[in-house]
């Protein structure tokens, strides 16, 4: 722990690492991705936390994303943002699963509509601790409404590019929330080399998905939160939408921390990373027993969020399946629109596409006999429904005209 006079925020950060050979990097510096190009990962004294706090004192407090301050970055208080992050509800949902142990953990309950917004407090806050006052960033839409939400709040510039088939709103959002957003004839990654060569060039810093290490770190509060809603002992499976693959990583980081704390046992569940059969590199690359994922050309899905060609977190990924005992799942838009369809009528939970598309991965995998129904198994929906496209509903009463209610 770094004993400061200045700092009111109890943290135990101790040094950054290379995700991919262990190199140390100083703490409290800005950094982006490590000198292997690959992402960094923020280490703990836990032997510290472990004598400072206990599971009682975490669930004493506020259940909130900031009750799990020990284990997380920001040194200072006032370099904390915050528009509200709560903890999100594990909902059942038993019509459209089919089971009544299958849970939906609901991010569409945090500020700005989706859980880009654990990350991109962190991140953010982060970026004002360590003096940041320019940032770009590609997106597929709700990773730029959080950081456009936040960086604002703490007058930090920010600037945002596209594919220019995003959803209208999410366009919309980012730029009523103060950002500058452009789009761009291409895909998320087409938008991240215009961010990358800005970066280069001094005009920005790169907040691209792991391209910087704190978005992990409050991504992992999804796990933490996990081990603290099931009673400190996990559940028996995960799925996961994955583009990116920030908040799989980020959960299996959680996980690893919470046993070196004596909080949780040995037990894992087993990691479903999901993805659109239009956009599988992950999927590819678990099938083949590749360490790295290739490039997924012409991507295309219904669910834009898992649209990401190449995740450059794609190592840790599929490490976390493997060591799992899990797999990575494609599954096609029809059956994640289905998906999204009944557990809106039959359920009344509305799922973004990317959240059906765990449902729909779940429904597969419980047909050919991965998973168990009577296994406690968490689907994530990482937005509200409310963003997405939604069937037109036209039916229509004239007023002055006789009412046929039998017909209603």
């Amino acid at each position: 722990m770094v004993n400061n006079t200045t700092q009111d925020c109890p943290t135990f950060v101790t040094h950054l690492e290379c995700s991919l050979t262990g190199e140390v990097y100083q703490a409290d510096m800005l950094h982006g991705l490590s000198s292997a190009g690959r992402p960094l990962l923020v280490r703990y004294d836990l032997e510290a936390v472990k004598a400072a706090i206990s599971r009682d004192d975490i669930a004493a407090r506020p259940t909130d994303l900031w009750r799990w301050r020990e284990l997380l970055p920001v040194r200072r208080t006032e370099n904390i943002v915050s528009l509200g992050e709560i903890e999100t509800p594990l909902i059942p949902i038993p019509k459209s699963a089919g089971s009544p142990n299958v849970l939906v953990k609901d991010e569409g309950r945090l500020p700005t509509g989706s859980f880009k917004a654990r990350g991109l407090v962190m991140a953010v806050a982060m970026a004002k601790e360590l003096g940041v006052t320019r940032i770009a960033m590609p997106t597929n839409g709700n990773a730029g409404a959080a950081l456009a939400a936040y960086a604002t709040r703490c007058g930090i510039e920010t600037i945002v590019f596209c594919p220019e088939d995003t959803p209208e709103i999410n366009v919309r959002e980012i730029a009523v929330q103060g950002a500058r957003v452009y789009r761009v004839n291409g895909l998320i990654d087409d938008c991240g080399a215009i961010v990358g060569k800005g970066a280069a060039e001094g005009r920005w810093f790169d907040f691209s998905t792991l391209k910087e290490p704190y978005r992990i770190e409050g991504k992992k509060t999804m796990g933490l939160e996990l081990a603290a809603q099931f009673g400190w002992k996990l559940p028996d499976a995960i799925f996961y939408p994955t583009g990116g693959g920030t908040g799989l990583i980020g959960m299996w980081k959680a996980f690893d921390e919470l046993e070196k704390l004596g909080w949780i046992g040995s037990e894992r569940p087993r990691m479903y990373a999901v993805q659109a059969s239009g956009c599988a590199p992950i999927v590819r690359a678990f099938e083949a027993g590749l360490e790295h994922a290739e490039r997924w050309e012409d991507a295309a899905t219904v669910a834009a969020g898992i649209r990401v060609p190449k995740a450059v977190g794609d190592f840790l990924i599929l490490r976390a399946v493997r060591e799992s005992g899990g797999k990575a799942l494609g599954v096609g838009d029809p059956a994640i629109l289905k998906a999204v369809e009944d557990c809106a009528k039959k359920d009344g939970l509305l799922l973004c596409p990317e959240g059906g598309a765990t449902l729909a991965a779940y429904r597969e995998a419980l047909r050919t006999g991965e998973v168990d129904e009577d296994e406690r198994v968490v689907l994530f929906n990482c937005a509200t429904g409310l963003k997405y496209p939604m069937p037109p509903a036209n039916a229509a009463i004239d007023r002055f005209a006789p009412i046929d209610f039998d017909a209603l």
